[in-house]
Parts: structure tokens; sequence; C-alpha cells
């Protein structure tokens, strides 16, 4: 049979903060990774968000380009000067 030996008060308050320690840490990782997909989530949104304004501007630049020919654009004032 094992021998028992009961710990002191200190001890165990010791051991019993460490447990708890760990389990704070162990939430808070949980927490980070959390906060990791949403961003991640967020990420892929942007992107898809990018890639349809990056396929919209080539899609008004053809139309453009269609009707107008090569040239460029002054937004400012929305005079298209053509170039040869």
């Amino acid at each position: 049979m094992s021998e028992q030996i009961k710990l002191s008060q200190e001890e165990v308050q010791t051991l019993t903060q460490l447990q708890s320690d760990q389990q704070t840490l162990i939430n808070s990782f949980g927490e980070v990774e959390m906060q990791i997909q949403l961003a991640e989530i967020k990420k892929d949104s942007l992107v898809e968000a990018l890639t349809s304004l990056k396929n919209k501007e080539v899609e008004v630049g053809k139309t453009l380009q269609d009707k107008y020919g090569n040239g460029t654009i002054d937004l400012e004032s929305g005079i298209f000067t053509k170039t040869e």
C-alpha cells in the first residue's frame, strides 16, 4: 500500500493557483483563436469584395475602351482624351 502524506495548506493553495492560472490561459487562448477565426472570415469577405471590385474595373474599362477606343480619362472634368 502507498504511503499518504497530507500537503500543507500553502502547497495546496499554490497548486490550486497554478491550476486556476492554467485554466485562465486556456480560456484566453480560446478567445484569441476565436478572434483569429473571425478575422479570417472578415479577411475572406474583403478579398471577395476586392476581387469583385477588380472585375468591375476591368468590365467598365473594357466597355469604355470598346465605346471610345484607347485613351485617358480626366475624372475631374469628365473628359476622355483619345490616344493614337
